[in-house]
């Protein structure tokens, strides 16, 4: 494993990548980004990513996939078939990293296991992106973001927020995600070690004990202790009343945080003598009356536009920001003036906008100049 200087830092570290779908491609772009050299391995028909949205440009170029395959070279190969069996292994001959989603049986019956990789490529980092832990009874099911967000109790939030007893998903792939994060760290860590020691290894990253990690870091709540001191769930964040708060013209995000910025707020909201209501006047009335408190903003907030209120809590130094819509984000003045979104013209797909990796580092950008390839496009014939 060599990198090379003046390059990015994962630079000369080649991975072999058959994921698809989000968790495994997520990761690899951000390995991507930072240098690493990324073959995409896909089935004949392609990562079916590439087919998740309607609004496409080209078939096979759905914007999802756009967005999470940058800096890839794709070889499409059926492994059922001995020849491109062997170009596999080929592959896996000059690779330090092999990336995959593929369930252990399945792997195994393809002659892609772990040993079977090992033998080709003894230093080997096999990271493995699984549904569920494989020493426990879930192994061998499949797992998908909306299964992943039921069984880690995310989908029972949003009911103790509005009272709604139906469970529900949160809008976005966040399992999926999270999970590509915990799967980049890990490989990152495995390339240290193997730099120190000259030793591959075995890596499991399994998505539901990844997202139950990140969830219950707050939402474990009383059942941290033994026995339990009181409901699971972080008050904080599924109170009802802390929500973003209506205004003339839209809504805006204003937080309260510290006990000692009530005053503040009710004083650029113009009802100050509102806290020498006695149920206000100690720290802990404020917190045991903190729904009065939020119910008394909303009340308060109409009278202003977003952009007047949120000048106001900055001037005060209330953190406060619109409650923007989605199609509305792009726009944003300050994602703007650090280059956030990138327009680009892909040979196939025209003008598009990517995003950059947030992280910025003093030596190097961790954005991959290549762009998010077509089928095959880096195949032979």
């Amino acid at each position: 494993m060599t990198i090379e200087a003046g390059k990015g830092m994962l630079s000369g570290i080649q991975i072999v990548d058959m994921t698809s779908v989000v968790f495994g491609p997520y990761a690899t772009q951000v390995l991507a980004d930072l240098g690493a050299d990324v073959t995409k391995v896909e089935a004949p028909m392609g990562d079916a990513f590439r087919y998740s949205a309607r609004a496409a440009k080209t078939i096979g170029m759905a914007p999802g996939f756009m967005s999470i395959n940058r800096g890839k070279k794709s070889v499409a190969l059926n492994l059922k078939k001995p020849d491109d069996l062997e170009r596999m292994y080929e592959l896996l001959k000059g690779a330090d990293i092999f990336i995959h989603n593929v369930r252990g049986k399945a792997a195994e019956k393809l002659g892609l296991g772990y040993d079977a990789v090992k033998a080709i490529t003894p230093d080997i980092i096999y990271a493995h992106c699984v549904g569920f832990g494989q020493d426990g009874p879930y192994a061998d099911l499949q797992a998908y973001d909306d299964v992943i967000q039921a069984a880690s109790g995310t989908t029972s939030l949003l009911p103790r927020v509005d009272g709604n007893e139906r469970p529900r998903y949160f809008p976005s792939l966040i399992a999926d995600k999270v999970a590509g994060l915990h799967a980049v760290y890990a490989v990152q860590a495995a390339i240290i070690h193997k730099l120190r020691t000259g030793e591959g290894q075995h890596i499991e990253i399994p998505m539901f004990e990844s997202f139950t990690n990140f969830m219950m870091l707050e939402h474990l709540g009383g059942h941290v202790f033994d026995p339990p001191v009181g409901d699971a769930g972080y008050a904080r964040q599924i109170d009802p009343d802390r929500q973003p708060f209506p205004t003339k013209d839209g809504y805006i995000s204003l937080v309260v945080y510290t006990d000692e910025s009530w005053a503040t707020v009710f004083d650029l909201l113009g009802d100050s003598d509102f806290l020498q209501d006695e149920r206000f006047s100690s720290r802990k009335g404020r917190n045991k009356n903190s729904d009065l408190l939020y119910q008394r903003v909303a009340a308060l907030t109409p009278s202003f536009s977003t952009s007047e209120l949120v000048r106001k809590c900055h001037e005060a130094q209330i953190p406060a920001q619109p409650a923007c819509d989605l199609n509305e984000v792009r726009d944003d003045e300050h994602l703007r003036a650090v280059d956030f979104f990138r327009r680009r013209e892909h040979p196939s797909e025209g003008a598009y906008f990517e995003m950059r990796q947030p992280v910025k580092f003093s030596s190097g950008d961790a954005t991959s100049s290549q762009m998010p390839p077509r089928l095959n496009e880096h195949g032979e014939g």
